[in-house]
């Protein structure tokens, strides 16, 4: 449509240009991948980015080659940042190398202010929904990644994981390798480390170690994605269930040295002296709690079957009566879901 249209960009234009990706590489620093919009980028021309201000010091074509100059509508990488720039920030150029600096320094300043900012005062429903938050488990990281591109993406995947048992808290995002502050940091907040594409300085492993802190790395997204869940996951405490395996009705009740024990038959199920027993009385619960002895004649056992007979002794009760029914359940341990 553009070459019907006959668009063209003007190339004595003011240069300007788009950031589709930026990384750190080693011996370089910042360097961006950009499209020119308009007029000619060139070597030696002082711009700002973002809240970022740059030299350009050189200029790098598709081929790997060093260009002095770049059109507009061609991609190239540019090497002069003052930090790592943010992919959609738009490279200006200005005039001299002085107001870039300036301009920079009052971006700057605003990020700063705006972090410092008083925050609101506390409300009724502010401090309900604070409590509710405090009460939810957190899964604290610290994310590495190789390019901007992929720090935004899985930040992106990772905040659009939605639970209302479970936060995630992104504590840093950074584009390089896993370094030592990186490893202290994620210590110091109790945080595990997520790597993309990116290596662990020796000096970081070494620290990792000592600290006993998590470095997990990953080389495909949906990997790192689908673990985050799982921990997310792994944090919340398991829902208890209880689960009714029988029921012994009370014939008599015997006297022994030690108190009373109910002489009943198992109606259904199993009486099982590792789980636990209620005594339900006209429907109502009289008792919970464990078995002390599970007895068939003398002998002491682990469980009675359906039909058989049997002394139950329970822990701490002795207020049998005849028709009581003993309830015998289990407490079954089920994973929660996000």
């Amino acid at each position: 449509q553009a070459e019907v249209l006959e668009l063209k960009a003007d190339p004595k234009g003011d240069p300007r240009a788009t950031v589709i990706e930026s990384s750190m590489v080693a011996g370089k620093g910042p360097v961006a991948t950009v499209i020119v919009g308009q007029g000619t980028l060139k070597v030696g021309q002082p711009f700002i980015c973002g809240p970022y201000w740059g030299k350009v010091k050189a200029l790098i074509n598709d081929r790997a080659e060093n260009i002095k100059e770049v059109l507009p509508g061609m991609p190239c990488e540019v090497i002069g940042f003052s930090d790592m720039p943010h992919v959609g920030d738009e490279v200006v150029v200005m005039k001299n190398e002085r107001d870039v600096k300036t301009l920079s320094e009052e971006r700057l300043s605003d990020i700063r202010q705006k972090k410092l900012t008083v925050p609101r005062r506390s409300t009724l429903e502010h401090l309900f929904a604070s409590i509710d938050d405090s009460n939810k488990k957190v899964l604290k990281v610290v994310l590495k990644c190789d390019v901007q591109g992929s720090v935004e993406a899985i930040a992106k995947c990772l905040t659009d994981i939605k639970s209302d048992k479970c936060n995630l808290d992104i504590l840093h995002k950074e584009v390089g390798s896993i370094n030592e502050s990186d490893v202290l940091l994620a210590s110091a907040s109790d945080a595990i480390i997520l790597g993309f594409n990116v290596k662990v300085e020796n000096k970081a492993l070494t620290t990792a170690k000592r600290e006993t802190v998590q470095v997990k790395l990953y080389s495909i997204i949906y990997e790192l994605i689908d673990q985050v869940k799982e921990s997310m996951q792994g944090l919340l405490d398991p829902l208890t269930r209880e689960k009714v395996i029988g029921h012994a009705r009370v014939k008599q009740v015997f006297k022994v040295n030690k108190g009373f024990v109910g002489g009943s038959v198992v109606t259904d199920g199993i009486m099982n002296r590792k789980q636990r027993a209620r005594v339900l009385r006209d429907g109502q619960a009289v008792y919970d709690g464990g078995f002390e002895t599970l007895r068939r004649f003398q002998d002491e056992v682990n469980e009675v079957r359906n039909g058989m007979e049997c002394g139950i002794k329970l822990n701490g009760f002795s207020d049998y009566e005849e028709n009581d029914v003993i309830e015998c359940y289990e407490l079954e341990k089920i994973a929660q879901t996000l």
